[in-house]
């Protein structure tokens, strides 16, 4: 009986990772940069395969001036190492780490 609790155990921790991204991708704004169109404003987004996704668990100015014309998200596109889940279409960060 307690090797079938631990396995449950086991087994429940391990699908809380299920879906779970974690890599390196394009961050930008998602309106200045990406030209997504289904909020107004600027708003943190990033790439996974070529998509798009608004981001969730960080803001677009938590990672310096938006609007800075060296490195601002509405003026480049910058790297960062993400990790989190897409859930109804956006990323639920969990990190997110600039990548110089």
């Amino acid at each position: 009986m307690k090797k079938i609790a631990i396995l449950l155990v086991f087994l429940a921790l391990s699908c809380t990772k299920k879906n779970e991204v974690s890599q390196i991708v394009e961050a930008s704004c998602g309106q200045c940069q990406f030209g997504m169109t289904s909020q107004k404003g600027c708003d943190l987004a990033i790439k996974i395969d070529g998509k798009a996704y608004f981001v969730d668990g960080t803001k677009i100015d938590d990672h310096g001036d938006a609007h800075n014309k060296k490195d601002g998200f509405c003026e480049v596109i910058r790297k960062a190492k993400i990790t989190g889940k897409i859930i109804d279409n956006r990323f639920v960060a969990t990190t997110f780490k600039m990548v110089e």
